[in-house]
């Protein structure tokens, strides 16, 4: 005879199972589905959110937590899930979440098209639509409380937003101090010349499996904006090419297998339950950062990659591994988040982050935000937004309501630079491995401390068994200021 958890579990493994649909569909959405279907796709994305919603807030699933009884920590951590997700869809009308779901699926094109042609004013009205969603979604979650804080909980549960806004408060007087000295200094060699991208997506996927990525369970395609999707045993990820800048499709490349080996490397146990996905967004960022930077920026690694992309191009001008290193790590001037130098990064988010509290909050408008935007990068960077699709456009995130997502990236990085201190200390010849091109020493520790472990633990909690220590951002700092202090004698 099944308990009221067995049913319960049942239940919800449906429910997880249609989640992952949906995420196809918003996959094949950004990869592969002809432009005409964005409006069909919108109602089809609204339908399936609708019959999703109703499954959250089934009066059952009440019925069966009250009963439910928690053998074990497994069974007290799905518990845990499924009740936040629960009281989250019982306060959101169900009409309001499907038209979300078809507001932001039809949302996306209206950005893409307004990008291309560098058009703010054509978007505007659609994010005032979004935005008024979202503001009505959080003054329902908030009980109320902050609705931006109500937001935040759908990417890093427990966080607040004045908790984030300190320790970002503590990041940005050292940032801005390392990267005024750094651009006082010298500048490395800039790559030149065109690179075959056809030649880049091979060496991609190449190093794709180098840090780990089962392509029997995964691929990788292009999209404009590059993003992983999915969990379990069907986890897909995308890049992009630009015939000058190999760097853009290599490391958003290995950023987003940082994301899918999170999610392939979750215990089995957990396929298609709340713990089969990565708990947070911010620990899902900390797999993409570590990867990305500490380990694929990293001297060692980097002189690997030289030959690589030797093999790849030919000569490409940069005949010195040490070079190469300072060429990969360059800090340079720039508008685009995703193309920034690990010291400027941070303040690309911390800008956003700001911006966006202001939106939810009402203190800020949409037909002012394109003015605020630039005025705040001017302020931060020094120079002037030349476009919309380098400053307030660039970003597909607010156009599909992902507000609170933003704060993520630099939490993310927080997290990645204390995991890297742990790391260090446990695999102490990392270097000399990473300079063969073997990662597996430094992505099976970070596999058996954090990834397998999936939503088992909160997203503090984590990070802290993994590293043995609260996290902070004082081991971010020190590495940044240790690594680009050296590269550019500063």
């Amino acid at each position: 005879m099944s308990t009221a958890y067995d049913d319960l579990m049942a239940f919800t493994r449906e429910t997880e199972a249609l989640s992952q649909i949906a995420g196809r569909l918003g996959w094949d959405q950004e990869t592969t589905m002809p432009r005409g279907a964005a409006a069909q796709r919108g109602e089809e994305m609204g339908a399936m959110e609708s019959v999703l919603h109703a499954r959250r807030m089934d009066p059952r699933v009440g019925e069966w937590l009250e009963a439910a009884h928690a053998d074990g920590d497994e069974a007290t951590a799905h518990l845990r899930h499924i009740r936040r997700a629960f009281e989250r869809a019982s306060k959101v009308p169900g009409d309001l979440a499907a038209e979300l779901a078809r507001t932001t699926s039809v949302a996306q094109g209206v950005w893409a098209e307004a990008r291309a042609k560098d058009d703010f004013a054509a978007f505007a009205p659609t994010l005032e639509r979004v935005l008024d969603l979202r503001r009505q979604e959080g003054a329902a979650l908030a009980d109320g409380g902050d609705p931006y804080d109500a937001l935040l909980q759908d990417y890093e549960p427990g966080a607040t937003a004045a908790e984030l806004d300190a320790m970002f408060g503590a990041l940005r007087p050292r940032l801005v101090d390392l990267r005024d000295r750094v651009l006082g200094a010298p500048e490395p060699a800039v790559l030149s010349g065109t690179f075959d991208e056809s030649a880049q997506m091979k060496l991609s996927r190449q190093i794709a499996k180098v840090f780990g990525y089962d392509m029997s369970r995964g691929r990788v395609d292009k999209a404009v904006h590059p993003f992983s999707s999915g969990s379990g045993n069907d986890v897909r990820i995308t890049t992009r090419t630009n015939p000058i800048d190999p760097f853009n499709c290599i490391y958003s490349t290995i950023h987003e297998v940082g994301h899918a080996a999170y999610e392939q490397n979750i215990d089995q146990a957990y396929l298609l339950t709340p713990l089969g996905r990565g708990v947070s967004m911010g620990v899902h960022e900390s797999q993409s950062r570590i990867y990305e930077n500490q380990l694929g920026r990293s001297r060692a690694f980097t002189g690997w990659l030289h030959g690589q992309m030797t093999e790849a191009f030919g000569d490409f001008g940069i005949a010195d591994p040490d070079a190469f290193y300072a060429t990969v790590n360059r800090v340079h001037r720039g508008f685009i988040r995703t193309e920034s130098d690990e010291v400027q990064y941070n303040l690309h988010v911390l800008l956003r982050f700001d911006l966006e509290r202001q939106l939810i909050a009402g203190s800020l408008d949409v037909a002012d935000l394109e003015e605020a935007w630039n005025t705040r990068f001017e302020a931060d960077f020094g120079y002037t937004v030349d476009k919309p699709s380098n400053g307030v456009l660039q970003d597909v995130h607010w156009s599909v309501g992902l507000f609170g997502y933003f704060a993520t990236y630099s939490l993310g990085n927080v997290y990645a630079g204390c995991l890297f201190e742990a790391l260090r200390k446990a695999v102490p010849d990392l270097d000399a491995q990473l300079a063969t091109g073997d990662t597996s020493a430094a992505t099976g520790w970070l596999r058996d401390n954090l990834q397998r472990h999936g939503g088992l633990y909160e997203p503090r909690e984590v990070i802290e068994r993994a590293c043995g220590f609260a996290p902070s951002e004082a081991p971010l700092l020190s590495y940044l200021e240790a690594k680009f202090g050296a590269i550019y004698g500063v």
